[in-house]
Parts: structure tokens; sequence; C-alpha cells
């Protein structure tokens, strides 16, 4: 569903992604660990088409993001580290108002259904977002990937900042999505969530994935040892 050939992006004299070749499937969770600045992010708002690569492709479901992005966007849902909703609007109304950006239309009863399985407790479905936490952002960010059909999840450090409990939900939702074939991109720092919810791990440092198996083939202490190995080389 996913795929960088030769994917390289550079910002002048810098080289933020060097000739990554990643490729990830229906009902895979591939997580990008690194530093700041490894080329995580840029790996994901590539596959957005955020921006443009200097050289090298990325693909989503066959198709060229910089060539079909109508195409390739429809397939997307994007949870970045701070989802932008309007403060204004309820997480019903934020859901409504996005779902209608993408073409999808529902009713009352199953927007309410979607942000409840997707673990928003239903007393706060109908308050405005300026009022939520950021676990509580989140989960309208997973249902709203639900609600679009989304065959293809990008996530940029989506845990960062979430207590135990709602990074456990949201990991829990993750799996959710992959049990429905969905193929999921995480940038993250959380190795224990890379390890306890990802189907593969890539290591990356200063642009270049140095490293990636699949997290059957590691145990935690194996992949702590690497990812502290690679930060100090």
């Amino acid at each position: 569903m996913l795929e960088a050939k030769n994917l390289t992006k550079k910002f002048g004299s810098f080289t933020a992604l060097n000739e990554l070749n990643l490729s990830v499937k229906r009902g895979d969770i591939f997580c990008l660990l690194g530093a700041n600045g490894a080329g995580k992010s840029t790996t994901i708002n590539l596959f957005l088409n955020f921006i443009n690569p200097s050289s090298g492709s990325a693909f989503i479901d066959g198709k060229d993001v910089t060539k079909e992005q109508t195409h390739t966007k429809k397939l997307l849902s994007y949870i970045p580290e701070n989802l932008m909703l309007y403060p204004n609007l309820t997480g019903l109304e934020n859901l409504d108002f996005f779902c209608g950006l993408g073409g999808k239309v529902y009713d009352k009863d199953r927007l309410e259904e979607l942000l409840q399985t997707s673990g928003l407790q239903k007393e706060f479905i109908h308050k405005r977002v300026h009022k939520y936490s950021k676990g509580m952002r989140q989960k309208v960010g997973i249902a709203l990937a639900r609600a679009r059909e989304a065959s293809v999840l990008l996530l940029d450090e989506p845990t960062s900042g979430l207590d135990p409990k709602a990074s456990n939900e949201f990991s829990e939702l993750l799996l959710e999505m992959k049990e429905k074939g969905v193929a999921t991109l995480m940038a993250t720092h959380d190795l224990f969530r890379a390890k306890d919810t990802g189907t593969h791990i890539g290591i990356m440092k200063q642009g270049v994935l140095i490293n990636q198996f699949s997290t059957d083939e590691v145990t935690f202490q194996d992949l702590e040892k690497m990812y502290l190995q690679h930060m100090h080389n």
C-alpha cells in the first residue's frame, strides 16, 4: 500500500532524507524510530505530498503521490502530533465537518457511534473540543480515519504527551485498524509502543534508514540496545 523508492529530500545543501526504500503492506504497522531530525517526519510529509521529493518516488496503492494526488489523498488519513480541530465546535461537529470535506455524509447516530467506538466518552461527544485532552483529540482523529474508510494511516508522533492509559487505548485502536487491513506508517520515539503494536520497525539516522526488521525477530531488550547503539555512534 505504501512504497518509497530511492526517496530523497534535500533542503538546500542539507539532505533530510537519503534514498529511502521501504514498503508497507495491508495490515502492517511500520514504526519509524530515530532521534529528532532523523528524517521520520520528512518521510511522512513526502507520502502526504506536503513537500515534493528531490528525487525518487513515494507510492500509495501503486500510484505516485506527486502525480496522482487526488487518488492517493482519498485513501489516506493523517494524525499528526497535534491534531488540528476547530476548538469551538464539538467533537461530533468536527467529525461531521471533516467527513463532509472528504465527501462522506453520516447521520448523527452514526457519527456518535464512530466517536464512541473510537473510545471517546459519551459525555464529551457534544462538548466543545477546547475542553478535550490530547488523548480525546486523537480519538476524534481515529474516528475520522474510520469514517473515511482510510486504507492508509500516516501517524507522526501520535502518542507523544499521552498518558499511559490513553497511549494504550490508542494502540488498541491501531490494532483494530490493522485487523481491517489498514496499512499504517508511524513515526514515533516510543520503543515500547513500537515493539508492542508494530509489525515492522525501521531505525533512521541522519536521513538514512539504517536498519529494518519485523518486530517478532527481536526482543524489547535487543531493540533498546540496537537503538541506543545507533544513537551514540
